[in-house]
């Protein structure tokens, strides 16, 4: 079952600006940055046991919104999902570790019902 909210993602234009903005005016630590295989740029911020993830796209290009749920069962609840016919956007596939504990999780993100992206971890 879902144990709570991961992070939130949002899509931003300029990435340092952003991570500065919320470290300045939010206290939020930068604790991990990546690049991803499509050019993709995503810094990691902290606030308490919190994330807030800034994704920006060298394309331009803008994702949108999404939440991303911790799970302890992450195989049962990609089963259970499914089994209720709610879609698939990216199927599970494994995923790199932010820090420590989260070393051989994976991730799945499904549609809500307004087309939002539903992604989890675990």
């Amino acid at each position: 079952m879902f144990k709570r909210i991961d992070h939130v993602a949002l899509d931003v234009t300029d990435i340092d600006r952003s991570v500065a903005f919320y470290g300045e005016h939010f206290g939020c630590e930068l604790y991990n940055e990546q690049v991803v295989a499509d050019g993709m740029r995503i810094a990691y911020l902290r606030s308490g046991d919190t994330i807030l993830e800034l994704v920006h796209c060298g394309s331009g290009k803008m994702n949108g919104f999404h939440f991303c749920f911790e799970s302890d069962d992450f195989d049962g609840d990609v089963a259970r999902l499914k089994s209720s016919g709610i879609p698939v956007l990216t199927e599970p596939h494994d995923t790199g570790p932010r820090e420590e504990r989260e070393t051989g999780w994976r991730r799945a993100v499904f549609s809500g019902p307004d087309g939002e992206a539903i992604e989890f971890r675990g």
